[in-house]
């Protein structure tokens, strides 16, 4: 498969993840949505990486893979303790860190 055909799907999710975050208002859709993004990202390093045969990419996307599972445990923590006191996950309320 071309190289090419990788970047390409890589920009279609990088672009559905964008705008899953801009027009989406829950906090779950809008974790899932950064994580996409991030998956095409790694995907496009990847796919440069092999494309120039060097591993410098690969290694970027593990530490990104990395980074986005502990941002989504911390973030989900945080999403979860605001549902329990609020049942609600919405992003529009502008004040629920003030208590």
């Amino acid at each position: 498969m071309n190289p090419v055909n990788y970047l390409y799907l890589s920009a279609l999710l990088f672009t559905i993840g964008a705008s899953g975050v801009l027009i989406r208002r829950n906090a779950i859709v809008l974790f899932m949505c950064v994580e996409l993004m991030l998956n095409a990202s790694n995907l496009a390093l990847v796919t440069f990486s092999r494309m120039h045969g060097n591993l410098d990419g690969q290694i970027i996307a593990f530490f990104t893979m990395v980074v986005a599972a502990a941002e989504v445990v911390v973030g989900l923590a945080i999403i979860v303790s605001i549902f329990r006191t609020r049942h609600s996950a919405s992003v529009d309320d502008s004040n629920l860190m003030k208590l």
